[in-house]
């Protein structure tokens, strides 16, 4: 039966107005055969409506791409997964000495070295970019020491982007382009603000029903490009996608990565303790994976900006699944969508959106209570009359970045809490606690790790 593409037209230009997400692309492979569609508009201010082939900031699903850049240097024998980072890059350091001769570069795929997620630098936008950022890094607290928890990073991912240029002797931005985006063909992916000029290109909206254009286009640095900075076409992303789902090999047969190291990439390091935030059950070796009852799959979220997209890849189906947003309630559009064509196509059935039970359990907060703390991020969580609350606040260097955010805990488990609100679209903010390998209390909020203090 082949790929029904008006009725999924319908169904995106349906739901894309029910949740007010301005503009979206789509790009589905099943059967073999690659189809991309488009809705709504890039801007509501200037009404340029989204064709396929359309660009959008990807948000940290350019983590799939560093980390392709890194197995390719596996695979060329210059690297080794578990050797330490300052073997091949002795200007990387931490705070702590033991750590950074710990830390590896398997760790930092995974997001199990510690290092954190909130160092916001612009170390401007000269091509020594990455370099600076990893020098002015070395000051930066670990989350928690090196292959003690999972703790989402994205300083990890620029250092990894450093390594590709000691390696390769290019920029960062020149290696995707030279060793994934011209092998594959991806005319509509690149790196720089500069070069998407040329194209049609979307802009982030505010959240509500009538959905204005955000303030700003992007407001990362040049040194976020390897964990936030891929900006693209949905098909560019399947075509990417792809290539793993086939073993490593791209059009015409030319191969980009070994079939070991594709198997590599999607092997579980380790669990995910939120399995809500990016609805991963296991991260690899830069993908998220996930467990449908049975079906795995890989792939990834990102957020820029109130842009965001998805990847879902079913290997067993062949199916690839990309949904680029410009805002709005981009989550519901996704959690809606996605969740149709992945049944469709290959037989999965998503959880549902996390949320409390109708009857929530009742939970002793007293081992729960307390100050939670790590570099830039102090979390307190409190209980008053039989009410849990939560307070998220940038500290130190971070103060200036988001005013503090306090809000109700309703429990979903006994280490499972809804924050009311969520970021991304969603009613509800997973709080999940839990522990550190030492035993150390820690609560997880945005997949970061958070250790208690008091």
């Amino acid at each position: 039966m082949s790929f029904p593409t008006e009725f999924w037209k319908r169904r995106l230009d349906e739901l894309r107005a029910e949740y007010h997400v301005p503009g979206a692309s789509l790009a589905v492979l099943a059967d073999g055969t690659l189809h991309e569609l488009a809705s709504g508009v890039l801007n509501t201010a200037t009404g340029v409506e989204v064709t396929p082939d359309s660009v959008f900031l990807s948000g940290s699903t350019a983590k799939i791409y560093t980390a392709v850049l890194i197995m390719q240097l596996v695979d060329a024998g210059k690297l080794g997964l578990d050797a330490p980072v300052v073997d091949v890059l002795p200007e990387f350091a931490t705070p702590d000495p033991e750590a950074t001769r710990r830390i590896t570069v398997r760790h930092l795929l995974s997001h199990t070295g510690g290092v954190t997620n909130d160092f916001n630098y612009d170390s401007g936008r000269g091509d020594d970019c990455l370099a600076r950022y990893v020098e002015a890094a070395r000051s930066v607290p670990l989350d928690c020491k090196p292959g003690t928890c999972y703790s989402y990073g994205s300083l990890g991912y620029v250092v990894l982007g450093r390594i590709v240029e000691m390696l390769t002797g290019m920029t960062w931005d020149q290696a995707l382009d030279e060793m994934v985006f011209q092998p594959l063909g991806l005319g509509h992916s690149m790196t720089l603000p500069e070069q998407a000029l040329r194209f049609r290109v979307a802009m982030g909206h505010t959240a509500g029903s009538d959905p204005e254009p955000a303030p700003v286009w992007d407001v990362m640095p040049r040194s976020a490009g390897p964990y936030g900075r891929v900006i693209t076409s949905a098909g560019d992303v399947a075509r990417l996608a792809t290539m793993l789902l086939d073993g490593g090999v791209g059009p015409d047969g030319v191969r980009l990565l070994s079939e070991e190291a594709v198997a590599a990439m999607q092997r579980p390091q380790v669990a995910s303790p939120d399995k809500w935030t990016m609805s991963a059950d296991s991260w690899g070796l830069g993908p998220a994976l996930y467990d449908w009852d049975g079906v795995t799959g890989f792939g990834h979220d990102g957020s820029a900006v109130t842009q965001h997209s998805y990847l879902r890849v079913v290997p067993s189906a062949g199916v690839v699944v990309v949904l680029l947003c410009n805002g709005g309630e981009f989550g519901k559009l996704y959690a809606d969508l996605v969740g149709e064509l992945l049944a469709e196509t290959a037989g999965v059935r998503m959880p549902p959106p996390f949320a409390p039970p109708a009857s929530p359990p009742a939970v002793d907060m007293a081992a729960l209570v307390g100050t939670y703390r790590r570099g830039g991020v102090e979390i307190t969580v409190s209980e008053r009359d039989g009410h849990a609350r939560i307070r998220y606040e940038f500290i130190d260097g971070m103060k200036h970045f988001s005013p503090p955010i306090e809000t109700d805990l309703t429990a979903v488990s006994p280490s499972v809490f809804a924050a009311t609100g969520g970021p991304s679209g969603e009613d509800y903010t997973p709080v999940v606690f839990g522990s550190l390998a030492d035993g150390t209390p820690c609560v997880y909020v945005s997949m970061r790790a958070t250790p208690r203090v008091g």
